[in-house]
């Protein structure tokens, strides 16, 4: 069609969505589907915070709000950042959006002119690269290994930083690979950062409260305060409160970033939903056990999932420290024939042909920069997971 613009023709659909939409016809058709894809806690929300929401609808708040978010709710993001990261913002350093995703490309639409880089490690969110293309950037990718936990080196930051680079994305723990950095690894990175002035860092910490095995999260700007003035540290209430569906997520930074976001976000679509902040003021001020209760039911999940995936012949897994995800490598499988004969030459073709012998859909690792991997998310029940373990373990041992 004519009319399309030509960025459109720069960037593809979400293949985690596509994936899950997949699943979701099979389903609807009377197929035998476990959908292991979507990166959504099967938990319901707190009552507590359907209360507030409520609450807030009976109060009648249910007009605009400022484009930045409700006071109240931009006061709990800057207690929430000095309680749990050490980290001093004034409410009008911080900025409400329409979820995570908002957040995101708002920094990049305000911030980003042709030919500015971007560096991203791989494997990475499938939307970071998108985001960057739709808002005239360019992204630069640097490769993770298995053997590294799909951690980046200080080295390769380090090489793939050029005069043009203006963010460096990081993303832990991640989605997919659930990798998290520690303090030593991060100071590593930091260290890489201070070296070049130009390169401004926006951390996604959207899975900080699902962290296994007595892990110590930190963020960037915790760990080297030179970097505050250059850092937007994303969050939101999403995954650690199955909050999904209420689209609320939320950032701080400097106050001129914050400003031209909000700019942009004012022509953009205003304010986030009002019931859907006042929810998120109770999700951050109230009690937190519902965040510890379910991190121990996902640790649990992780276990049982990686054991399973370690039983199947060919798959490799490694254990993850944060995040529902683990990605696992099928190298190991690729040349290797399904029984109707169809030769398993990519992880793109192990996941299709998959999907279609035992009904479990999960994501190619290509969709997210590197393979040859597949990302399941372990954000489902016990149950679910045994079976769908069980099944992977059958396709794979049906491979010759």
């Amino acid at each position: 069609m004519t009319f399309l613009a030509e960025t459109l023709s720069h960037i593809k659909p979400s293949a985690t969505i596509a994936i899950a939409q997949k699943a979701r016809d099979l389903k609807a058709a009377g197929k035998d589907i476990l959908s292991l894809s979507a990166g959504e806690p099967d938990f319901d929300t707190p009552s507590t915070i359907k209360d507030a929401a409520v609450e807030a609808i009976n109060r009648g708040e249910t007009k605009y709000t400022p484009v930045s978010g409700i006071l109240e709710l931009r006061k709990a993001i800057a207690a929430k950042f000095k309680r749990e990261n050490g980290l001093e913002y004034k409410p009008e350093q911080t900025i409400v959006g329409t979820g995570g995703k908002q957040i995101l490309f708002n920094a990049f639409m305000s911030t980003l002119n042709p030919g500015d880089e971007v560096v991203i490690p791989a494997p990475y969110w499938v939307s970071y690269p998108e985001m960057v293309l739709l808002t005239g950037g360019t992204p630069v990718f640097v490769k993770t290994s298995f053997e590294d936990m799909f951690k980046l080196r200080s080295e390769a930051l380090e090489a793939a930083i050029t005069p043009k680079t203006k963010w460096f994305v990081l993303n832990s723990p991640s989605n997919p690979s659930g990798a998290t950095y520690n303090c030593h690894e991060l100071k590593n990175l930091t260290d890489v950062l201070i070296r070049h002035p130009q390169v401004n860092i926006l951390t996604d910490d959207i899975y900080e409260h699902l962290t296994y095995d007595g892990f110590t999260y930190a963020t960037p700007a915790q760990i080297e305060p030179a970097l505050y003035d250059r850092t937007l540290t994303m969050n939101g209430v999403s995954k650690a409160y199955a909050m999904t569906g209420w689209r609320i997520g939320y950032a701080a930074g400097p106050l001129p970033l914050i400003k031209a976001m909000d700019m942009v976000q004012g022509q953009q679509t205003s304010g986030a939903c009002s019931i859907a902040q006042w929810a998120a003021v109770e999700a951050l001020n109230g009690s937190q056990e519902f965040v510890h209760t379910n991190k121990k039911v996902f640790k649990h999940r992780r276990d049982l999932i990686v054991s399973l995936l370690n039983q199947a012949q060919g798959i490799s897994c490694p254990i993850p420290e944060g995040a529902f995800y683990v990605y696992p490598s099928c190298a190991n499988l690729i040349g290797k024939k399904t029984p109707k004969g169809k030769i398993i030459k990519t992880d793109e073709d192990f996941v299709t042909a998959l999907l279609e012998a035992e009904g479990v859909a999960v994501v190619h690792g290509s969709a997210f920069g590197l393979g040859a991997n597949f990302r399941i998310s372990y954000a489902a029940s016990e149950e679910i997971l045994k079976e769908g373990g069980n099944r992977i373990q059958r396709f794979c041992a049906s491979l010759r």
